[in-house]
């Protein structure tokens, strides 16, 4: 089904539909055909090929930076950095979700060391952030994702808004993919406030201390080739290009669907399915997210392997459509464009909480 609204809708329905499976077994026959289609299998091999292919680039950008001294071309460099890193991070999503390899222990160390060494982003800050995610996409309360935050969600959350945020979240939509430029930034500072938290944090001072290393060794190398100001730059646009990435893969799975309000009980595929949009495209656009653009599915299975997504959404699709289920896919550019008109409504919400945009849609 094409996407065909922009702003977020309320999910209110607390009952099952007639004619509806029983809700406990709805997920249970789409997991059977899922299963008997083979598409729960390990792909290691696949894995193996990409991280090989990713290292080998890494190394030649590395060869790069060595060979170009303090010229204004490490900037080209950087960014190649930020895309490979993006990468990176991709694989360290995929093995928190037990996606590449068939031990646990594999899976756990190539996420939380490997992971956190190459892309500087701590593991122990994501997975407590994006498992609350998963158990509850778009649930007002308990998705961290739609949380009070700099970018406002909910016409309820833009109206609380005050002085110079006040006048940023009635164009919120336009700021949003600039405002991803600062958000490599972002996650490194959300990294540093876990590991000196007080609270408990798994694996703090292993997992800490790999963390820093990164950073020592990789800051170091930057300033101690190239000159000060173009070391700046260079760390710059790395983080920049590196933000902006992650930004753009993650902000079409979600946003601008329907938002779950506290209380509202709804079965465990309708949510992931409601709440989520795939993206349509080639093998490019799976590439470039990461797999992301299958959201509906990767929600629905979250230890899929990457490459068994496409082929997963057929069955997937095809079996919403028995159920009478909204199954929401989109092109990229439209999806991009959806997310902008969503949050610009939602943020003209706060010029006048008693003519909001988005009520007005839905009534």
């Amino acid at each position: 089904m094409a996407e065909r609204t922009a702003a977020p809708a309320v999910y209110r329905r607390t009952e099952p539909r007639a004619g509806r499976e029983d809700t406990t077994s709805t997920y249970a026959v789409l997991l059977t055909r899922i299963r008997t289609a083979g598409l729960l299998g390990r792909r290691t091999g696949w894995y193996w090929g990409l991280i090989g292919v990713l290292t080998a680039l890494l190394v030649v950008t590395g060869g790069a930076f060595a060979v170009l001294g303090g010229s204004w071309w490490q900037l080209v460099v950087a960014g190649v950095l930020g895309v490979l890193f993006t990468q990176f991070a991709f694989l360290s999503h995929e093995a928190a979700h037990r996606q590449v390899f068939a031990s646990h222990h594999w899976n756990d160390r190539a996420a939380r060391y490997v992971g956190t060494f190459l892309t500087g982003v701590s593991y122990a800050w994501w997975m407590n952030k994006h498992t609350r995610h998963h158990a509850n996409p778009n649930t007002v309360g308990k998705d961290p994702d739609i949380s009070f935050d700099a970018i406002s969600f909910r016409p309820e959350d833009a109206a609380r808004r005050t002085g110079f945020l006040r006048a940023l979240v009635r164009v919120q939509g336009y700021a949003f993919f600039p405002m991803l430029l600062v958000e490599g930034v972002n996650l490194h500072w959300q990294s540093i406030r876990t590991y000196a938290d007080r609270g408990v944090v798994k694996h703090r001072w292993a997992e800490g201390s790999v963390f820093v290393g990164r950073f020592v060794l990789y800051v170091g190398a930057v300033f101690w080739f190239l000159p000060v100001g173009i070391g700046f730059a260079f760390l710059g646009v790395q983080l920049a290009v590196f933000g902006f990435c992650m930004g753009i893969a993650f902000a079409p799975n979600h946003k601008g669907m329907p938002i779950i309000e506290p209380g509202q009980r709804v079965d465990f595929f309708s949510r992931q399915v409601l709440t989520s949009r795939d993206i349509n495209g080639a093998r490019w656009v799976e590439f470039a997210m990461g797999g992301l653009n299958h959201q509906v599915e990767h929600h629905l299975f979250p230890s899929m392997a990457r490459p068994n997504l496409r082929a997963a959404r057929v069955v997937v699709r095809q079996y919403c459509l028995e159920q009478g289920v909204p199954y929401t896919e989109t092109s990229l550019v439209r999806s991009y464009a959806i997310v902008v008109r969503s949050l610009n409504e939602v943020g003209l919400s706060a010029a006048d909480p008693f003519d909001c945009p988005v009520a007005q849609r839905f009534r």
